[in-house]
């Protein structure tokens, strides 16, 4: 098939372009940056310079590529994720995810594309009291005030996309990247390893949320599934392992040689950060993977963070 992937040069695009390209598809790769082309272009895809933004520009690319199927996976999460970029970053995502999707739409639309494939995120479903979220389950509806576009931005892509009646649209909740690419790895630049490494990644009030983590590769791999034989609807990707926060974040800063994470209580975090990561680091519960296992066969390489620590971070 032809594969339109808007954001090739991301943590996940990356690695899904190679995996598309080694089972024989033809890829078509967007990238921001002219600097990031030849590396696409040394993965197979056919490189193009992109602002999703520009609903002209977006229509121009996706009728010369007259792809079969597109995969969304635009984000604006490329700077260190510390609290002076986190709003910029959390708005950029946010309109690629609103605008960004609408145009992507329009132009499948009308290039008689069948698939189409975004990036969703699990860790904003709904804070009911249950510990584990199946694809049942909706986002938050009362988000904390600085968490609200971003939750809106979610809910805005996930109806856009799965409420089209004129191709397969598909939405995947992934769980919390990690592995080479992703800022979680064990690498000199990684900037979320370089949190850890210096202890400002912090647990924050009991570390109670649940998080559902997922290898970088893995991910990929149920993308290919979904690429190639999703049925419409959300899908959740994600290991078999969700924990709390409390106990696979000093795990994690073991397999990167670093100190434990330092413990901050969650009043003075929500008055330096906000409500939204207090809210994560306590309150959110994980997501079950079953439906895309059962549906499309998906195996995850890494089925816990516990091997994917010890055996996926370089």
């Amino acid at each position: 098939m032809k594969i339109f992937i808007a954001g090739a040069s991301g943590a996940i695009g990356k690695p899904l372009t190679a995996q598309l390209v080694a089972r024989g598809h033809e890829v078509v790769g967007t990238t921001r940056s002219p600097a990031r082309t030849g590396s696409l272009r040394a993965l197979g895809a056919e490189p193009v310079v992109l602002d999703a933004l520009d609903p002209e520009a977006v229509a121009d690319a996706v009728a010369k590529a007259a792809p079969e199927v597109i995969v969304h996976q635009l984000t604006a999460l490329n700077t260190p994720p510390d609290f002076r970029h986190a709003k910029r970053m959390a708005a950029a995502t946010n309109r690629l995810r609103t605008e960004g999707t609408d145009h992507l739409l329009a132009a499948a639309r009308a290039a008689g594309v069948r698939r189409f494939v975004a990036q969703s995120n699990g860790s904003w479903m709904e804070r009911s009291g249950a510990r584990i979220a199946d694809e049942r389950g909706r986002l938050e509806p009362r988000p904390p005030a600085d968490a609200a576009e971003s939750v809106a931005a979610l809910r805005h892509l996930e109806t856009a996309v799965t409420g089209i009646d004129w191709a397969d649209g598909i939405a995947i909740r992934y769980g919390g990247f990690y592995g080479p690419g992703t800022g979680l790895e064990d690498a000199p630049d990684a900037t979320l390893a370089q949190l850890i490494r210096s202890r400002r990644f912090p647990v924050v009030g009991g570390g109670t949320g649940v998080w559902s983590l997922v290898h970088i590769a893995d991910a990929a791999a149920a993308t290919v599934a979904c690429v190639e034989r999703g049925r419409p609807g959300i899908y959740h990707v994600a290991d078999d392992d969700p924990a709390p926060v409390g106990v696979w974040l000093p795990e994690l800063a073991r397999a990167l040689g670093a100190r434990p994470p330092r413990r901050f209580p969650a009043w003075l975090v929500r008055l330096l950060a906000g409500g939204g990561p207090v809210d994560l680091m306590t309150r959110a519960p994980g997501i079950s993977s079953e439906r895309v296992k059962r549906e499309l066969g998906w195996t995850p390489r890494y089925p816990s963070w516990r091997t994917g620590f010890a055996e996926g971070l370089r």
